[in-house]
């Protein structure tokens, strides 16, 4: 069984939790996520499986869309809904304000993983220093904001914001929700959060766990997607000799090669293709290409 699944992950589970659940539903132990979701976040969650393991470090590498609920005048030792509250203001603030500072945290930007995340530090997860007590330095990354887009504004006494946001991997959205609410002056913290996709997969075509169950106990496997789904990458196809020679580690001409999706890309991936069926990850070296991950 190979392939890719496209999981609503429901809150209050890990991305480990569903790994684990799945591998019991279906059987196998040649499962793996492709991009950690907080517990208390739901939202789309691919799910490698067999060969498409090999590919989870290039499904993690794809952007990002987030439904962000914003809630301003609290902030929290988390940047979350989940954390203790350490400030508490009631803000004079409207629309306007926030649409103001939107422009400001759009394109690179170099962000501070909060002590509440599992980036490791020395061996150890952020967070296990956090519920310690202990602030660790941490070094900036830079991460890459493509839009950020005011759904829904509440007004009250502490003003909520719905944010629809497409970011590269590796953003914290409860860290752009705490550092808007630095920008307005009031402070604000990440009261919710849904990922809507993440690369090509979309929450209107996941599955839930139940659903996946359900068609697993009646033989239909429809969830899952093939190897090609899982990559927003252009696709080569090669003939069954230069398909050979690319499972070998040898280079083809471009003109040997047939091209797809040829729109402009920042990078040299590609994907290979043989008879319909994916057979690795190519890089452009020039007019040649060269396996950079041969599946099979």
């Amino acid at each position: 069984m190979e392939g890719i699944i496209n999981v609503l992950k429901p809150p209050g589970m890990t991305s480990s939790d569903v790994v684990v659940w799945m591998r019991k539903v279906l059987k196998t132990n040649k499962i793996g996520h492709t991009g950690t979701l907080d517990p208390g976040v739901a939202g789309v969650l691919p799910l490698c499986v067999g060969k498409g393991t090999r590919l989870a470090e290039y499904i993690t590498e794809q952007g990002k869309a987030y439904l962000a609920e914003v809630t301003f005048g609290v902030t929290t030792d988390t940047q979350d809904a989940f954390g203790k509250e350490v400030h508490l203001t009631k803000p004079d603030l409207n629309e306007s304000d926030l649409e103001r500072v939107i422009p400001n945290f759009l394109g690179k930007l170099l962000q501070t993983p909060p002590m509440y995340s599992s980036v490791r530090k020395e061996g150890k997860h952020l967070y296990e220093y956090a519920r310690q007590g202990l602030s660790i330095e941490r070094s900036p990354r830079e991460v890459f904001i493509y839009s950020i887009k005011l759904v829904k504004w509440y007004e009250g006494e502490f003003p909520r914001a719905i944010l629809d946001i497409e970011c590269s991997k590796g953003t914290y959205i409860r860290t752009i929700s705490h550092d808007l609410g630095q920008a307005v002056g009031c402070g604000a913290h990440m009261s919710n959060l849904l990922r809507v996709r993440s690369g090509p997969f979309k929450i209107r075509e996941s599955w839930t766990l139940e659903e996946i169950e359900d068609a697993v106990h009646e033989s239909t496997y429809s969830f899952l997607l093939p190897l090609t789904a899982g990559i927003d990458l252009p696709r080569v196809f090669l003939s069954a000799a230069r398909a050979n020679a690319f499972r070998h580690g040898l280079p083809t001409k471009r003109e040997l090669v047939r091209i797809s999706n040829l729109e402009p890309r920042t990078s040299n991936l590609v994907q290979v293709i043989e008879n319909e069926e994916l057979i690795g990850i190519g890089v452009w070296r020039g007019e040649d290409l060269f396996p950079h991950k041969v599946l099979g």
